[in-house]
């Protein structure tokens, strides 16, 4: 019999599904965010602008109503003023 030593959690890096898999997608993007607004704020600002814009467009105008907080504000002041009606 061989030994092959103790694995752990860190061993393997498998998503258990898709919303563990997107999650992770996620947080590997926010933290190269991060790293980009520490060597240049300015473009982190305008990667962040632009992700809001490209999202809102993907969405369908509805970005909005899932954002709270300084994201909000900042989708409040790049995307267009919301038509009435909706």
């Amino acid at each position: 019999m061989t030994d092959i030593g103790q694995l752990d959690d860190t061993d393997i890096d498998l998503a258990i599904d898709e919303g563990e898999a997107g999650e992770r997608r996620a947080t590997e993007l926010a933290s190269r965010l991060r790293r980009v607004a520490a060597e240049d704020p300015d473009l982190a600002q305008d990667l962040v602008e632009g992700l809001i814009v490209a999202l809102d467009r993907a969405m369908g105008g509805t970005i909005r109503d899932h954002l709270d907080g300084p994201a909000l504000g900042v989708a409040e002041r790049v995307l267009p003023v919301p038509e009435q009606g909706r």
